[in-house]
């Protein structure tokens, strides 16, 4: 009896691994793990800021409108690269989407990614999210670098990179929504 108890931990971390290892498996679990890691992001402070070099970006809505990213300056904006087939991004969906439904009339939201758009729709509707989702037609403007996935980018009204995180996030968080709300009450600064 006292080898069997022993055993446990070996038999828990087998099983881990060959749960890892079978394909149908390992993305529901990755995706739970983010879940359970997942912090709100952290603001930048204003000294490391980095500030957008320029607004020439062109994306196309998945109901084939276009939309000039210039057209977004002076507003407060949210952008998220991400892809369907990424389990960190799958996981911080439920968050972004909870955030949008109170923001959405307040701050842009830009769920980019470069997948079709009949992909990303099929995955938003499963899903029942009514995030706004863009495919780059263009490449995005310096700083904002979308290479890893999923990066998201909190930009203030002067450009400002306010929050950068590479990795799943708790976008939902209370004191996100406290960055968002001064983000929303500073006035645009002719610099």
């Amino acid at each position: 009896m006292k080898l069997f108890k022993n055993q446990w931990s070996n038999i828990i971390i087998a099983v881990i691994i060959l749960a890892m290892i079978i394909p149908g498996t390992r993305k529901p679990i990755q995706i739970f793990v983010n879940k359970l890691l997942a912090f709100s992001p952290s603001v930048t402070s204003e000294e490391e800021r980095e500030s957008l070099v320029d607004y020439k970006w062109v994306l196309e809505k998945n109901n084939k409108d276009r939309l000039e990213f210039v057209d977004l300056k002076n507003k407060v904006v949210l952008v998220n690269f991400w892809a369907t087939w990424c389990p960190p991004c799958i996981a911080e969906m439920p968050s972004f989407e909870l955030l949008y439904r109170d923001y959405k009339d307040k701050v842009e939201f830009l769920f980019v990614s470069s997948e079709d758009h009949e992909t990303v729709r099929g995955f938003l509707n499963r899903k029942n999210y009514s995030l706004p989702a863009y495919r780059p037609l263009s490449e995005a403007p310096d700083p904002l670098n979308g290479n890893t996935l999923p990066t998201t980018f909190l930009i203030n009204k002067d450009g400002a990179i306010v929050i950068k995180k590479i990795g799943a996030a708790d976008w939902n968080s209370e004191s996100l929504r406290k960055t968002i709300d001064k983000l929303l009450l500073e006035e645009f600064s002719e610099k």
